[in-house]
């Protein structure tokens, strides 16, 4: 049976970095002109030496995404259930040593959020929790799939890691992606950011999108939180983990999201800054590397940028995003995971992507296809 994790041992963090570092304008040139897309090709467009050549990087993305995707960008909003967790997390502010009050949504809760997210226009919802096993367990995402199901066509998950059995479990009742970053893929850094719970174990966490591909989950979300270490290396190693996944588990589609370390309650200074030129140079590069992935962009980024970089690969936005249980209607001011940036309304959102000749798409892709 194949297995990631002996993979990804076979590759050196420090060799890697340095192999990125030492790509050349020549190794860059070759990368651009090509059609099929090596993971050397992929190391030479994130590398430094691909700076001076963002603009020929950004028109053949653009291109790229066209062809795959047309002129849609999908719509989707965070619904946060719980700001309980075992874990602790240098850079989050649902940390366990977080001393703030903590709230679990109740059934009643749940729906008046689910009508507020309606009222926005929403049919895509992304479910997101801390990692609390007694209190955020499989019992309690059965229930709350089976409360909101009737509601949206597309339901997506970021909660703790679970068994493969787990993931089989909720499927019937309706889950369709499932969101997990490995945060880095420096398995030190990691240990040193994850000192206690069970999102310390470093291998657990790489093994689950592997789990997902094998429950058979329809869409798989991968990424790392960029900051913690070298966004270059990191970003190498997920895109190693993707390449892996699409060939092994290729019955599943795959998403990629970009989180830039955000100011929370208690903050961490980034080890690594990535400024807003560096961003865009990584979503074009997993474009040119991939043009079936999704790729994504959070309302952690500015108005700005997430205007200007729309055309450039993205394909999916959030908007009016609250990131703490019951932000939409039933508790606004409990603890937030990290602060927002883009604070404009879904109906803001829609209006400038409308105007930049794109659609926003408000239900799911498949489901749109196939009924």
């Amino acid at each position: 049976m194949s297995n990631f994790n002996t993979f990804f041992e076979t590759y050196n963090w420090e060799q890697t970095k340095a192999s990125i570092y030492a790509k050349t304008s020549a190794d860059v040139e070759k990368a651009i002109h090509t059609q099929r897309r090596t993971l050397a090709d992929f190391e030479a467009l994130i590398s430094p030496a691909a700076a001076p050549y963002l603009e020929q990087m950004a028109k053949i993305s653009q291109a790229l995404t066209l062809r795959r995707f047309g002129k849609t960008i999908q719509m989707y909003v965070p619904l946060y259930l719980s700001n309980e967790c075992n874990n602790i997390c240098t850079y989050c502010g649902f940390s366990y040593d977080n001393k703030v009050r903590r709230k679990t949504l109740s059934p009643m809760e749940i729906m008046q959020e689910v009508a507020a997210i309606k009222a926005m226009g929403y049919d895509h919802v992304l479910l997101v929790t801390g990692e609390a096993n007694l209190t955020v367990n499989v019992a309690y995402f059965k229930k709350v799939l089976d409360l909101i199901r009737p509601h949206f066509s597309h339901i997506s998950m970021e909660v703790q890691p679970l068994d493969q059995v787990e993931y089989e479990e909720l499927k019937p009742y309706g889950l369709n992606t499932v969101l997990v970053y490995q945060e880095t893929y420096h398995e030190e850094d990691y240990k040193k950011h994850h000192p206690k719970g069970k999102k310390s174990n470093f291998e657990y966490r790489l093994q689950t999108p592997e789990r997902l591909g094998r429950a058979g989950i329809h869409k798989i979300g991968l990424g790392v939180l960029i900051g913690l270490e070298d966004w270059r290396t990191d970003s190498f190693f997920t895109a190693l983990h993707l390449q892996y996944l699409e060939k092994t588990y290729w019955q599943s589609k795959y998403s990629l999201s970009f989180p830039r370390l955000r100011p929370f309650s208690g903050g961490l200074e980034p080890k690594v800054n990535m400024n807003d030129r560096e961003l865009v140079q990584l979503i074009c590069a997993y474009r040119l590397f991939n043009e079936e992935v999704e790729l994504s962009i959070s309302t952690r980024e500015s108005p700005d940028f997430r205007n200007n970089v729309l055309k450039l690969g993205i394909t999916s936005m959030s908007a009016g995003s609250k990131t703490n249980p019951g932000g939409y209607a039933v508790a606004p001011e409990t603890l937030e995971q990290f602060e927002i940036s883009d604070e404009r309304s879904p109906a803001e959102i829609a209006k400038v992507i409308s105007e930049q000749g794109y659609e926003p798409v408000w239900k799911d892709w498949d489901n749109c296809l196939t009924h």
